[in-house]
């Protein structure tokens, strides 16, 4: 096997993984989380949310992935050997996550090609369904969308190139590179979008905090599902990264950064989607709960729309706008292809390279089924499900199999050697008691949800999931690596 990755500095692996957590959730989901939950009242449970499981656990994915410097499944097989069938169903989970992932970004590339030419035309909610996403018609999931294919190509390819190089001048140079310009890309649109008329009346909007919601378990539910949803934690990404560090300088430290500069992301983001709403607002007259959305409603329906009302402003905000989604999503993508890559060399003991062209070459055509006349519909049910029924799941699993089988002590001398901020009792009890009981629950009403409103096509790609996941794992599990075949 290859020797084991490494970062070139802390400095990279800290921006590697706040591109774990700036991601299309930040840009297209946060801004209505907060709006439809409470206004300004959503930050309490936001916060709580973070403090009790957001820091917690990436505190524990680092000091993990740092002491064991292996793949996920083999972490697992170190623990317990039976641990690692578990550790494979959450790696193929990600897998299926990573798979729909780049179709949302061949949208983007879509939209960022027609962006400078605004050939969405007027109505942007057709152009979506007839162009790019389509619709709930199963009649139409025999159609194809060729752009968006040449998109998913693409997509993978850049993945690709970008990923089977090595760690420091692959993912790790490509890191230092996009999420800087992230952030000075969308720091210009929402410098600009609060200087439009009618920002007030977004912000207003979005802020407006209803109090009586803090008293509704949901708005708790919907706070923690957020942080799982946009620090990534529990899907091996940071874990996976936090494996390839050289010095544990400041692990904790690190955490607290990586965290305050995705919150930071996402609030400041949200001011801006919100001025560009209250803009479209004040410029046409249509009220703001007519006009607030969230996902591919937002991105690729009403923010085009508002686009083009800008004029020539419009045409110098779009690229630049669709430019920071696709740089957002590649940068998460990176982390959720490296757990797969790590996960399925320590079987194979496959090159890097070879074993990276194998999987983009798979993925790229598993994305490509995404591309039939109903893919932003499949694209909503595989999401719901990977997400309500896998990954909450599997996040409480491991924190009894390494809060528990491991112990979770084991790792605080390690994250307390060279960090300001340390950790001991509380922490481990967050991580051993607290935060296993509270993800069942969550895991509990998103299960009872879900099958209360699934229809028997949903049902049927659920089921599938839960074969194709379950028999890749068995597969994986019972595989011999090829170091110890005769």
């Amino acid at each position: 096997m290859e020797e084991y990755g490494q970062w070139d500095s802390t400095l990279t692996f800290i921006f590697a993984m706040i591109g774990v957590a700036i991601g299309l959730g930040n840009i297209w989901r946060f801004s209505y989380i907060v709006y439809s939950n409470g206004g300004g009242a959503f930050f309490i449970p936001y916060i709580f949310a973070i403090a009790i499981m957001g820091i917690p656990f990436l505190i524990l994915e680092y000091g993990i992935g740092f002491s064991f410097k292996q793949s996920f499944s083999e972490i697992f097989k170190s623990i317990n050997p039976k641990f690692e069938y578990i550790a494979w169903i959450l790696i193929f989970s990600i897998s299926i996550v990573l798979i729909y992932y780049m179709v949302i970004i061949s949208w983007d590339l879509v939209y960022l090609v027609k962006s400078f030419t605004f050939s969405w035309g007027s109505d942007t909610a057709a152009y979506f369904v007839q162009n790019v996403g389509g619709s709930e018609n199963l009649a139409k999931i025999s159609d194809f969308f060729i752009p968006v294919g040449i998109g998913v190509i693409v997509s993978w390819f850049i993945l690709w190139f970008i990923s089977h190089r090595s760690i420091d001048k692959g993912i790790g140079l490509a890191s230092k590179i996009l999420i800087p310009a992230v952030f000075v890309i969308m720091a210009i649109i929402v410098i600009y979008a609060l200087t439009l008329p009618g920002a007030s009346i977004g912000i207003n909007t979005l802020l407006h905090p209803n109090w009586n919601l803090l008293f509704d378990i949901n708005i708790w539910i919907v706070a923690f599902s957020q942080i799982i949803f946009s620090l990534g934690i529990g899907e091996a990404l940071a874990l996976t990264y936090a494996s390839y560090l050289s010095d544990n300088k400041g692990l904790t430290d690190n955490v607290f950064f990586v965290v305050a500069s995705n919150s930071s992301f996402e609030i400041f983001t949200a001011f801006g989607v919100f001025s560009i709403l209250g803009y479209m607002s004040a410029t046409s007259g249509i009220p703001m709960i007519q006009i607030v959305s969230e996902g591919t409603g937002l991105i690729f329906v009403v923010f085009p729309k508002i686009f083009s009302l800008m004029g020539i402003i419009g045409r110098f905000l779009a690229p630049l706008f669709f430019l920071a989604v696709l740089f957002a999503g590649i940068s998460s993508a990176f982390a959720f292809f490296e757990p797969i890559i790590g996960s399925i060399s320590s079987k194979s003991n496959m090159s890097r390279k070879k074993l990276v062209t194998i999987l983009s070459i798979i993925g790229c055509l598993c994305s490509l089924i995404f591309t039939c006349g109903i893919s932003s519909y499949l694209v909503g049910i595989v999401d719901g499900f990977i997400n309500k029924f896998g990954i909450l799941l599997l996040i409480a699993i491991q924190c009894v199999v390494f809060g528990w089988y491991y112990g979770a002590e084991k790792v605080i001398p390690v994250l307390n050697e060279k960090s300001r901020i340390k950790v001991g009792f509380i922490w481990t009890a967050l991580i051993k008691y607290i935060l296993p009981i509270f993800l069942v629950i969550i895991w509990l009403i998103g299960i009872v949800d879900l099958f209360m409103t699934v229809n028997q096509f949903e049902l049927m790609v659920d089921l599938g999931l839960i074969i194709i996941v379950l028999t890749l794992s068995s597969i994986f599990y019972k595989m011999k690596p090829k170091e110890d075949i005769v």
